[in-house]
């Protein structure tokens, strides 16, 4: 799994769940890693994950990202702790990148994903590069919203999509065009 953090407490909680759910024998026992995604612009939990440091240090945020900057996260040293006990890591990627991922996953999937979901694409494309996601493994991302709260953060690195009247003529003249 891939989960985009700003506290940490999604994580957290995601892993709390898995545990509870194999107690009472909903799940198998396959080991699952849970990995942790930010934006490089705010990044204590990746930084410090990466770094191999137990404790993060508290960061200004500048990022598109508003949802995921959290300078001083809350539930930050119980993330890097939970990551760690699993094997899994963190990862941080760009404003650029994050823009790149959101795109990737509208073209590919038909998914507008919040500027969250681009960090989390773009953190797993970069896990999988660097081997710690494999490319036969099945993987969980978490989007956590839709791209029309953040639309300011792709404008102009997108098309200027059609605007039409609300009518069947109108909307089949547009799929033509793009057919």
């Amino acid at each position: 799994m891939v989960v985009p953090m700003a506290s940490g407490s999604l994580l957290t909680k995601i892993i709390k769940s898995m545990e509870e759910m194999r107690k009472l024998n909903l799940i198998g026992k396959k080991k699952v890693k849970v990995h942790g995604a930010q934006a490089t612009g705010c990044s204590p939990i990746a930084a410090a994950v990466k770094e191999g440091q137990d404790i993060f240090r508290p960061v200004k945020p500048d990022t598109i990202c508003k949802s995921l900057a959290i300078g001083n996260p809350a539930d930050g040293f119980y993330a890097i702790r939970a990551m760690r006990a699993l094997g899994a890591t963190a990862e941080d990627v760009s404003d650029k990148e994050i823009v790149a991922a959101i795109r990737l996953l509208a073209e590919t999937e038909g998914i507008f994903a919040e500027t969250a979901g681009g960090v989390t694409v773009g953190v797993a494309q970069k896990l999988i590069q660097q081997g710690h996601i494999k490319k036969d493994e099945t993987v969980v991302l978490y989007n956590t919203g839709n791209g029309l709260k953040t639309q300011e953060a792709v404008q102009g690195s997108l098309p200027v999509p059609d605007i039409i009247q609300p009518n069947i003529q109108e909307a089949d003249a547009v799929l033509k065009k793009y057919s």
